[in-house]
């Protein structure tokens, strides 16, 4: 059916229309700008499909003769490419193929130039095409995979497990507290084998040098090789299986190291069966394995691993961490079992080392890893922190309730320092060694003591110290009880005493307690000094006095029978002294002439003016020689043998 014709009105628009476009048709910009101004003021323009006719056809295109020669080279090309990497394929399986079969003798990295032929074909064969190159390629993963392993054994130097140890640490100065000094003086048999084992050849903290450590890993030349192996396998998509071999075999070896330094795999059960002298042995070695492991062994691990799998930094962290988790894992185990087992004093500075020396490294030992494995060993080790610092306190509350539950009740003889007072002082002594550590673990400690103002502005070291101090004291106290006679209980308090101030005067544990606490100490040891001479030589001195003679203007014989008695006893009372105290033993040389001195100073006097004022009442009778038996220097003389210790009868 025809389209209906334009209404009359319109014709005449759509004849001018068309005349205005075929005038503008050489102008294309001006043809459209005048349609776009026509079309904007009447839709009806379009209505009309016929007024802008589509335009003809391109004339179709005919390539030169040179374009067509350039594409015939250009497929030619391609062929000749294809052909020649089929033909590589072709080679690279037939390689794999003759090693496969069984005509290769050996392993291939056994040679540079097989090892560098059949990487070049293992290389060729990743990404090719066809069943037999895809069959090919499995065969050379497999292959590579044997010989990874193969290197990674081969790589290490043997293990000798003297040689490596004694060579490791000699190398290794490691940090490990010096108890030596401590051991000498101490009384205590267990506590003294401690101390002298604590400081043998712990001497400074120094780092790791590859020339230290890199005995027992992979030799340069080999990680060379192991990282041309991992290129292939890596771009081959055989992550998980190349990262399984090197986790296996570099596991084994760490623990291997582990072995050789004296860490073994212990249960908990097995870690609280094991007695002391053995177990203070494996603490001392934890400390020192701790800090050879992720200083020396996990940093040069994760060094050489970065090398091997440089092209793969997913790979490289799996690798790692597959291989350096059982390792770390060890060591946490049995500082986990320390810090959870049964408490007793002699632990506790082996303890505040493994606590120091998981403190020092643990920075480090978190930035080997990554991740999830980084936050799980951060997690693991400040758990541990915890523990062992909970052990400390534990451990230092345990100490105290032991001085106070003490219970020997044999005196010592002639007085001397007690073996509890050697033991906690030297005990005491090195707490000061980890100032910063127990004043940051003893923080919350129960400090409550009353004890005037000695204890304000103290440390938390310095409170429990005071503690300490005070328990022993109060001791001493009690066990100066066990003495009958009252002048040896002096004895026995003063050297006690001095010797705890000593210790306090001569170390850190000044800086703790303070002068003030000293000097209140000493005018305590002048009381005691003043006791003993009050006990002892009273007696002495009341036969030297005037008070209860006969006056010289009555009987001449009575005060002759009195003076016989007054010297009778002062010679028996002194000899009895000199027989007793010749025995006694007062420890510092300083104190013991002091003694000396006081008692000259007291009895001396007095001796020689009785004498002078009563000898012509006697010289001259019969015997008088047997009541004036000394003269003043026979009694200095007698008086220097004083508190030297002497045996009985000697």
């Amino acid at each position: 059916m025809a389209a209906a014709p334009p209404p009359g009105g319109q014709e005449k628009v759509i004849a001018a229309a068309q005349h205005i476009v075929k005038s503008l048709a050489n102008s294309k910009n001006a043809a459209d700008d005048m349609i776009r101004i026509l079309s904007g003021f009447d839709d009806r323009l379009s209505l009309m499909p016929d007024l802008f006719p589509p335009p003809p056809p391109p004339p179709p295109s005919i390539p030169s003769p040179a374009v067509v020669a350039e594409e015939e080279d250009d497929a030619d090309a391609d062929d000749a490419r294809r052909q020649e990497v089929d033909a590589e394929v072709e080679a690279a399986a037939r390689l794999v193929e003759h090693w496969d079969s069984g005509v290769g003798d050996g392993m291939v990295f056994d040679s540079a130039e097989d090892a560098g032929n059949y990487l070049a074909a293992a290389g060729c064969l990743v990404g090719a095409e066809g069943a037999r190159a895809e069959a090919a390629m499995q065969a050379a993963m497999a292959r590579l995979e044997d010989e990874f392993r193969h290197l990674l054994i081969r790589g290490m130097s043997p293990l000798a497990g003297e040689d490596l140890h004694a060579s490791l640490l000699r190398r290794l100065s490691l940090s490990v507290p010096s108890f030596a000094s401590s051991a000498s003086d101490l009384d205590c048999p267990s506590f003294a084998n401690h101390t002298a084992a604590a400081g043998e050849g712990d001497d400074g903290r120094n780092s790791v040098s590859d020339e230290e450590i890199s005995p027992y890993l992979i030799a340069p030349d080999t990680v060379g090789d192991l990282r041309d192996i991992a290129d292939v396998m890596l771009r081959a998509g055989y992550a998980p299986e190349l990262c399984q071999v090197y986790g296996e075999v570099r596991r084994d070896t760490l623990m291997e190291c582990l072995a050789v330094l004296g860490v073994d795999k212990m249960s908990l059960e097995e870690v609280q069966r094991v007695e002391w002298g053995v177990l203070d042995g494996k603490m001392k070695k934890w400390i020192q394995a701790l800090k050879v492991v992720v200083r020396g062994l996990l940093a040069e691990e994760r060094r050489i691993c970065g090398q091997i799998f440089a092209a793969d930094a997913e790979a490289e962290e799996d690798c790692f961490t597959e291989a350096a988790k059982g390792c770390v894992l060890q060591l946490l185990n049995f500082g986990d079992a320390i810090a959870i087992g049964k408490r007793s004093s002699e632990k506790l500075f082996r303890i505040l080392g493994m606590y120091e020396a998981l403190d020092e490294v643990l920075p480090e030992l978190e930035g080997l890893f990554s991740g999830d494995a980084r936050e799980f060993i951060k997690e693991e080790a400040e758990g541990i922190l915890v523990r062992l610092g909970d052990a400390v306190r534990g451990t230092v509350a345990e100490f105290a309730n032991a001085i106070q539950g003490e219970t020997s009740r044999r005196p010592l003889p002639g007085g001397e320092i007690h073996p509890l007072t050697r033991y906690v002082m030297n005990y005491v002594r090195l707490l000061a060694d980890y100032s910063r550590l127990l004043n940051q673990l003893l923080e919350d400690w129960d400090t409550e003591l009353e004890n005037g103002g000695d204890n304000v502005n103290m440390t938390p070291l310095g409170h429990c110290v005071l503690i300490l101090i005070t328990h022993l004291q109060a001791k001493i106290e009690e066990k100066s009880k066990l003495y009958e006679d009252e002048a040896l209980q002096n004895i026995f308090l003063m050297n006690n005493l001095l010797y705890i101030v000593q210790k306090v005067k001569d170390s850190e544990l000044k800086t703790l307690l303070g002068d003030n606490w000293i000097r209140q100490r000493r005018g305590q040891i002048r009381r005691y000094s003043t006791g003993y001479l009050r006990s002892s030589w009273t007696r002495v001195l009341a036969c030297l006095r005037d008070d209860g003679l006969p006056q010289t203007m009555g009987s001449s014989s009575a005060l002759k029978a009195s003076l016989k008695e007054r010297f009778k006893n002062f010679n028996l009372t002194f000899e009895e002294l000199y027989k007793t105290q010749t025995t006694w033993r007062v420890v510092d040389p300083q104190l013991r002439e002091e003694l000396k001195i006081s008692i000259s100073e007291k009895v001396l006097p007095a001796y020689r003016s009785f004498v002078g004022r009563f000898r012509g009442q006697l010289e001259g009778g019969r015997n008088s020689a047997r009541y004036i038996k000394y003269n003043p220097e026979d009694l200095e003389n007698h008086v220097s043998d004083f508190f030297e210790g002497k045996r009985p009868n000697a």
